[in-house]
């Protein structure tokens, strides 16, 4: 399974898996019945309406409808941040290759790549560098360094620095708001370890070293200790 992390503003790396053919196949079919549904609706209000009152204009109309549809992906992405109606339905989306935003500019390269891997070989070129890639890219992807991510990967609080806090939560440490976000998590993530591994040593040392850190004193249990700076932290940090 081939996945891609990001990295989030709370300094945590988030692994995304690449979106597969499937997905993306759908995504484009969805996209297709809407534009399908657009050219159905234009042929029932505007192009018979233009049928009545002016014949000769009728075929222009029709032209000057194509430039949505031509332009539908292309609008869709730099409007919605790398998504399409059927992206977004899909759980889908298009970033850079190291988990960033995708700029305009790259969105246009895809763009005009899909002429080439979508319509003048009639998906062959698309359907066999999707397969065969290892990050899962069309070449317009690989022109524009860009990946197609599945977004719907759910990430449990227990894999952020953020805590789960009671509504009517206080905290008893205020000096934790003092520690960066990636030491936070560095913390979390050696109380969590100590803990799956019976590692009582290590987390008596951790205990010791925050509580150096606080400067304070604590009766708590080393792992209640350690939960509390970590919802105490939450709690001065987010905004409670």
């Amino acid at each position: 399974m081939s996945n891609t992390a990001i990295n989030t503003a709370q300094n945590v790396n988030i692994e995304y898996e690449y979106a597969g053919l499937s997905q993306r196949v759908l995504a484009f079919i969805l996209d297709l019945a809407i534009l399908f549904v657009y050219i159905l609706i234009l042929n029932n209000t505007v192009f018979k309406a233009a049928s009545y009152i002016d014949p000769n204009n009728v075929f222009g109309l029709e032209q000057l409808s194509l430039l949505p549809i031509f332009c539908y992906t292309l609008f869709m992405h730099l409007i919605f941040d790398g998504r399409t109606v059927g992206k977004f339905i899909m759980g889908i989306k298009v970033v850079k290759e190291d988990g960033s935003p995708a700029r305009w500019s790259d969105f246009i390269v895809r763009w005009i790549f899909r002429l080439i891997d979508l319509w003048l070989f009639t998906f062959t070129i698309g359907t066999v560098s999707i397969l065969f890639s290892d990050r899962k890219q069309r070449l317009g992807d690989m022109g524009a360094k860009t990946v197609v991510i599945n977004v719907r990967k759910s990430t449990r609080i227990s894999h952020t620095i953020l805590e789960e806090l009671d509504t009517n939560y206080q905290p008893q440490f205020s000096g934790v708001h003092l520690f960066t976000d990636q030491e936070i998590n560095e913390i979390k993530d050696i109380y969590r370890l100590a803990g799956e591994s019976r590692d009582y040593l290590t987390l008596r040392m951790l205990r010791n070293k925050v509580e150096e850190l606080l400067q304070v004193k604590s009766d708590l249990r080393d792992g209640i200790f350690i939960r509390t700076v970590l919802k105490d932290y939450t709690y001065l940090t987010q905004g409670q």
